[in-house]
């Protein structure tokens, strides 16, 4: 199956999905979402895949949704979602459905993070059973369509980092239980697939059912079905707000995003330059 966006391979029992976007450091486009879920069918497909491991090519897992580049827009129009409900439905897909179906997906999945987690970013990540990190990867949370940032990091912790919008790096992720295991930029690649190699030890079976467990436990806390409630408020959001006052005046750039690089760069209100 021939891929733009994305590259799909396999070692043994690992299948490893590559966000190839390097360009756009790895934005996700809807053609690019439909790529990844196209390589998650091989995977399923495949009953000699046990594990999948998810990253980024060009140092960095993905900087978030695509918002406009004449390639995204292209192929957006290609799929001709008329206005109204197909238009939401097309939106609902994209922002959410593939991401549970990705979060349900009958496999282990492994994030393996370098450089920018930024929004899509992290959703894509929090879609995954278990999430390694370069010690040089930077997480950006905010109020996004697959809002599971309450249950990755906590109530009080998600509140905090949305409402300042700061990136968090790698060790606070790992703290604050985002992150499973921070490793040297030389060592997360052999660290990753050691693990998922490991992991591709046990069989099928039981790799499913510790992940139904898994997965039934937090639906019982309203997992899921928050998901759904909170995607509404964001429609709304988008609606009330309209997504030109989302974005810095002429960039491709969400305006909390850019406080977040203004605060990396020490230009926030008590802040300091290094």
């Amino acid at each position: 199956m021939p891929f733009q966006d994305v590259t799909y391979s396999c070692d043994d029992a690992v299948a490893t999905i590559t966000l190839n976007r390097p360009k756009y450091k790895n934005a996700q486009s809807y053609r690019m979402l439909d790529e990844i879920d196209q390589a998650f069918a091989l995977a399923k497909a495949d009953k000699k895949i046990r594990v999948v491991v998810i990253r980024g090519s060009g140092g960095t897992f993905s900087s978030g949704h695509d918002l406009g580049t004449s390639e995204a827009l292209e192929y957006r129009q290609s799929l001709g979602a008329a206005p109204g409900i197909e238009t939401y439905d097309q939106f609902k897909r994209y922002n959410l459905d593939l991401l549970v179906g990705w979060r349900n997906f009958p496999k282990p999945t492994i994030a393996m993070v370098e450089g920018y987690c930024i929004y899509a970013g992290w959703m894509l990540a929090a879609c995954c059973d278990v999430v390694f990190a370069a010690s040089n990867a930077e997480f950006l949370a905010g109020f996004v369509e697959y809002m599971s940032i309450p249950w990755d990091i906590g109530i009080r912790r998600a509140k905090e980092i949305c409402f300042e919008s700061r990136f968090i790096s790698a060790e606070e992720a790992c703290r604050y239980g985002f992150v499973n295991r921070v490793f040297a930029p030389e060592e997360l690649e052999k660290q990753t697939y050691g693990y998922a190699h490991r992991v591709a030890e046990q069989s099928l079976d039981a790799l499913r059912f510790i992940k139904i467990q898994a997965n039934k436990a937090q639906d019982a806390q309203g997992f899921q079905i928050a998901l759904e409630d909170s995607l509404g408020d964001y429609q709304a959001m988008m609606m009330l707000m309209g997504t030109e006052r989302m974005r810095v005046a002429g960039t491709r750039r969400l305006a909390t995003v850019d406080l977040a690089f203004r605060g990396k760069e020490g230009r926030r209100y008590g802040q300091k330059p290094d």
